[in-house]
C-alpha cells in the first residue's frame, strides 16, 4: 500500500506542475521555482514531514522536497547554533545532491558532444 500512496502523492504533485503550466500558462522554470517554495513553505510550517512519512518517496523524489531540504536544513541548524546556522544549514543538508549534480553533469559533457 505503500507504493501506492507514494505513486498518488508524487503523481499528484506532478500534475500540480503540468495544471499550472498548462492552465496558469507558466513557463518551466516558473512552475519548477513554484514547487521549490510550495515545498518550502510547507516545510516551514510544518507540513511536509507528515507528507513524507505518509506518502514516502512520493514526497521525497519531486522538486518540492528540494525546498522541504533547504528550510529543513535551516531551521535544524538555527536552532543548534543560532543565526549563523540558517545560512550553513542550507549547504549542509543539500550540498551532497548539488554536488552530485555538478559532478554528473560535468561527466555527461565530457562524453556526450552537443549538437549545433
Amino acid at each position: 500500500m505503500k507504493f501506492v500512496w507514494a505513486f498518488i502523492v508524487g503523481g499528484g504533485i506532478c500534475v500540480i506542475g503540468q495544471i499550472l503550466m498548462d492552465v496558469g500558462k507558466l513557463t518551466p522554470a516558473h512552475t519548477m521555482s513554484t514547487l521549490v517554495v510550495s515545498g518550502a513553505v510547507l516545510d516551514g510550517i510544518g507540513w511536509y514531514d507528515p507528507i513524507i512519512r505518509f506518502a514516502g518517496a512520493g514526497a521525497t523524489v519531486p522538486i518540492t522536497s528540494f525546498g522541504n531540504a533547504l528550510v529543513h536544513g535551516a531551521l535544524q541548524e538555527l536552532r543548534e547554533d543560532g543565526p549563523i546556522g540558517i545560512i550553513t544549514g542550507i549547504f549542509n543538508v543539500t550540498s551532497a545532491g548539488i554536488s552530485s549534480a555538478i559532478i554528473f553533469s560535468f561527466l555527461a559533457a565530457l562524453v556526450c558532444r552537443p549538437r549545433g
